[in-house]
């Protein structure tokens, strides 16, 4: 449909948007536990964009950020559950490395 996605962070450091030439398309939300762990709790597409990949890009984000954190993820949102069991990509950032 469009490669003009772009991902940015919240104000507040808490999530990610997905926006295509300045329409919000999408969003990611966590929360941090502690010093070491983040839980992912909500993933939103607009159902116009949900086959161009923009919920996997969007978890790709916060764990790219977890990452650099040196951060283990918690996936409370079903969407973000359903990627880190679909992806091998994401294991090194698995809390309680279970598929």
């Amino acid at each position: 449909m469009s490669n003009n996605i772009t991902y940015d962070i919240f104000p507040d450091g808490l999530g990610f948007y997905a926006n295509c030439d300045g329409q919000h398309v999408g969003e990611i939300t966590f929360v941090r536990v502690g010093i070491d762990k983040l839980i992912i709790d909500h993933t939103g597409v607009t159902e116009k964009y949900r086959n161009e990949h923009v919920g996997l890009n969007l978890v790709r984000h916060v764990v790219d950020l977890a990452r650099n954190q040196n951060r283990k993820i918690i996936t409370m949102c079903p969407f973000a559950k359903a990627m880190f069991s679909r992806y091998s990509e994401f294991d090194d950032v698995r809390f309680l490395h279970v598929r």
